[in-house]
Formats: structure tokens, C-alpha cells, sequence
């Protein structure tokens, strides 16, 4: 990993220097209104982003002066943010997609854990991740960090707290303004564009060492932890774990990290992008997620034993996985390209297997001491939702617990020699979202309803387009 440069610092006038107090000094979070007033005026904060994930986890809000924010100012949004696909588009109304008939507002309510700068502003700005409710004030089910805390509830009704570790991938990519044209690699500071096999190449890392160093400086404002940082087998592509913890706060991390990494890769020119495919022949990117879960009075894995070995409620955990995220997989997979990841040959898992330190499985059970075994999800693709992805993920470990599924045998060799065992496009995936019961009692139909009309609106719109394989192939061919 490159080294950490020490920014150079301006000289501003000791009188211009924003004192904050040391129970404000924390860059990210506060426990109140009255400190948050606080927090904002010792930094000199102008404005403040009121932000929200859509159901794609593109934020959405409103910006507005410091003052209005503390100023017990109502903030709203029209429900059909949540009915609108990646396109800008609005599907047509079904039998089960419904759009509130009078599109109403829904209510933003700030939680000030999040509150925090925003690094890459030239004016003194902050930023709040907010909750959804209703007008009177009840959380709208079928937004993404309700039905993530919706999830957390289940667990906390049997007196557990799930744990989890993220891990994303992206690519920088050149700029590219047709879209006709095919993704290159850009070039770093050899003046040249990186190739393939820079797997944990630290010479592959170094030839963005620039803004790397920008994203640490920018996560660092944010109170954001980046655990490590590797590059990864495709040219270009990068990968960020994060450290385990809650899976909200992790959510909200995945959440603030996409942007803060496009950001950075924008002040220098290139793109950062979290399709699932974005070249041809090249590996997909991913986002992992590890996973195991606690019991909140005494804080031991529920997955161990006392005497150290894994605990039945382990391979029930296994077998929720492979019984119920294939039917889960438009949560993971959310668009027509996250398909062009999950294929043969290409460093994912086309399967609902698992086993023990099997890269190959969909589900691996990392070498770890007792208290630490946990369970890694190398499904879902770094384009996926984090709030949806770890709800999705968590749901069906959880119902396999509920339900007493036991997993099958572990995998010893490679689980990718086989037929693919997973939905093989986004329609596939979306039917078998709606046709698994299980799902209303955790996930609740208004959420399956949405979701799934939100899906097929977009393939509809996939396809309106023509590719050029087809230009290539029939054109003159049929």
C-alpha cells in the first residue's frame, strides 16, 4: 500500500482558524440538535446535504443553509423517488406496482450519527445521511435503510446483532462521453495505461498513489475507516475492505464510499465506476460480504460453540444461503449488466455452493479463530444496493436459522465445473424475488412489489437498445 503523504497545509490567520471544542472534535457523528449547531458553526459549515439512498442507493435530497438545517426545518420528498428506475423513468402500473395515488410526501429525518463534511466541496459543507417516514411519522417500509433496520429487528428479537465486513471493488476507467464506445483503462503516472494480472500489485497501486492519497484525506474528514486497499486482477480495478462492525453503519460506509471514491477520481480526471461489468473480458467487481453474528448480552459468535466448534445455528446460517440468496439475487444483481458478472471462467462464483477457504463457493467460511468464524457472500456485485445487499444477505441466513435448513456437504474442489446454479438474467431473478413466501414475512410485499416493478420497468428499458453484437452478428447475417 502506498504511503500515507502529509497534506500541505495554507497559512490562514489564527483568527480565521475554527476553534472546536474537544467534545466536538469527532469527524463524524453527534449525539443531538444542540450539538449538532454546535459542530457545524465551529467549522464554519455554509450548507448541508440532506441525503438518502433510492432504491438503486443513488443519493437523493435536498441542500440547504446551515441555519434552515437547525432551525427544526421539515424536510420532504415525493414517495415516486422510490418507483423510478436507474433511466429516470416510471414504469407502468401493474396489478402488484402501484404508485401512491396522490404521490405524496415522505418525510426526511436526519440521524446525526452520520452528520459529517464534505471533503471535496470548495465552499465549507456537510452532509447527513436521513431516515424515510410517512406524515405521521411512521418509517416507510420499502426504503433501504428501513428495510435494513427491519432486518436488524428479527435478529434483535432473538437477542442477536449481525456483523459484517464489506469488501468493494471498482475499476477507474478514461473518461468516456459516447456511450457507444467500449471502457479503457487510464493512465497512471507511468503515462501509461495499467494491463491485467496487477493482482496485489502494490507497483499497480502506485501508479495512483495521487488519488489514493486522496482517498484516504477525503475518508478521513468523513470519519470513514478503510481497513485496506489492494489492487485487484483487472486493470485498473481496485478493491476497499472496510472494517467489521454494525451492518448500518457499514451500509452507510459502502454508501458514502462510492461517492467519495467518484469524487476523488473525478478531481483527476478519470472515472471510478461500480458496474458489475464494465469491460468485456475482464473480471467483474464485487462486493463481499462477511458475516456472522453475536448475542448482544454476552457478545460471543453465535455461530461457535463453548468448546470452540461451529454451532448448529452456523449451518443453519449456511443453509438459509443456499436455499433462499439465489431467490434473492435481484437484491444482489440488480441490473441486466450484473449478469455479464456472474458467468463461467471469470473469478465468480455460478453457484450456491460452499465450503471452507473455497473461493469458488458462493458461500466461504474464511480460517479464522472461534470467535471469529463468520460466513463471506461472494455473490452479490459491487453495483448492488449495500442497505438491500445486507438485508438480502442477512434475511436468508436468518431464515435458515428460523427454519432449521441444513446446508449440504462442504465443497472440497472447484464448485464452478458445473451447470450454473444460479438465475441467469435479471427477469429470472425478479420472478424468483416474487415467488419465495418467506420473503413477505421478512422483507414485506410492499418492498417485493416495488422493487420488482422498479426491475422489470428497467429491463424494459435495456431493451429499447440495440448493442452492437447485434449490429455485429445480424446485421448482414439473417
Amino acid at each position: 500500500m502506498p504511503a500515507r503523504k502529509t497534506p500541505l497545509k495554507a497559512s490562514v490567520p489564527a483568527s480565521k482558524v475554527p476553534t472546536v471544542p474537544p467534545n466536538l472534535r469527532s469527524a463524524r457523528g453527534v449525539a443531538n440538535w444542540t450539538e449538532a449547531a454546535q459542530w457545524l458553526r465551529a467549522r464554519g459549515i455554509e450548507d448541508i446535504e440532506c441525503i438518502t439512498p433510492d432504491l438503486a442507493g443513488v443519493p437523493r435530497g435536498k441542500m440547504m443553509p446551515t441555519s434552515k438545517f437547525t432551525s427544526n426545518t421539515s424536510l420532504a420528498l415525493p414517495s415516486a423517488i422510490y418507483r423510478h428506475t436507474i433511466s429516470g423513468e416510471y414504469p407502468e402500473e401493474t396489478e402488484s406496482f402501484r404508485y401512491e395515488p396522490r404521490d405524496s410526501d415522505l418525510k426526511l429525518v436526519p440521524d446525526l450519527s452520520t452528520l459529517s463534511v464534505v471533503p471535496w466541496e470548495t465552499d465549507p459543507t456537510a452532509q447527513v445521511i436521513c431516515d424515510i417516514v410517512n406524515s405521521e411519522g411512521h418509517a416507510v417500509s420499502y426504503t433501504p435503510r428501513n428495510l435494513l433496520k427491519r432486518i436488524m429487528g428479527l435478529y434483535r428479537d432473538r437477542g442477536w446483532k449481525p456483523v459484517v465486513a464489506p469488501e468493494i471493488e471498482f475499476y477507474l476507467v478514461a473518461k468516456n462521453d459516447d456511450p457507444d464506445y467500449p471502457l479503457h483503462p487510464p493512465k497512471g503516472r507511468s503515462g501509461r495505461s495499467i494491463l491485467g494480472g496487477q493482482g496485489y500489485s502494490i507497483a499497480g497501486i502506485n501508479e495512483f498513489d495521487e488519488l489514493i492519497d486522496d482517498i484516504y484525506h477525503f475518508s478521513e474528514k468523513q470519519g470513514l475507516e478503510i481497513d485496506t486497499l489492494i489492487h485487484e486482477e483487472g486493470p485498473a480495478q481496485l478493491e476497499i475492505n472496510l472494517r467489521h462492525g454494525d451492518p448500518i453503519e457499514l451500509a452507510d460506509q459502502v454508501f458514502m464510499f462510492k461517492r467519495t471514491i467518484r469524487e476523488a477520481a473525478l478531481k483527476h480526471g478519470i472515472y471510478a465506476t461500480f458496474m458489475a461489468k464494465p469491460m468485456q473480458s475482464q473480471a467483474g467487481s464485487a462486493m463481499h460480504i462477511h458475516q456472522s453474528v453475536v448475542n448482544i448480552e454476552t457478545g460471543k459468535n453465535v455461530f461457535t460453540n463453548p468448546d470452540g466448534s461451529p454451532s448448529q445455528e452456523f449451518f443453519y446460517f449456511i443453509g438459509g444461503m443456499q436455499r433462499f440468496v439465489p431467490n434473492a439475487l435481484a437484491m444482489l444483481a440488480p441490473y441486466v449488466n450484473s449478469y455479464r458478472r456472474l458467468a463461467p471462467n471469470m473469478s465468480c462464483p455460478v453457484n450456491n455452493a460452499w465450503g471452507y477457504d473455497n473461493r469458488t463457493t458462493a458461500f466461504r467460511v474464511p480460517v479464522s479463530d472461534p470467535q471469529a468464524r463468520r460466513v463471506e457472500n461472494r455473490l452479490p456485485s459491487s453495483d448492488a444496493n449495500p442497505y438491500l445487499a445486507l438485508a438480502a444477505s442477512l434475511a436468508s441466513g436468518l431464515l435458515g436459522i428460523m427454519k432449521k435448513v441444513d446446508p449440504t456437504a462442504p465443497t472440497e474442489d472447484s464448485a464452478n465445473e458445473g451447470s450454473i446454479d444460479l438465475p441467469r438474467g435479471l427477469l429470472e431473478a425478479i420472478a424468483l424475488l416474487e415467488d419465495e413466501p418467506a420473503f413477505e414475512e421478512v422483507l414485506g410485499k410492499d418492498f417485493i412489489d416495488i422493487y420488482a416493478g422498479v426491475k422489470r420497468g428497467e429491463f424494459e428499458t435495456f431493451m429499447q437498445v440495440i448493442s452492437p453484437w447485434e449490429r455485429e452478428f445480424l446485421l448482414l447475417n439473417v
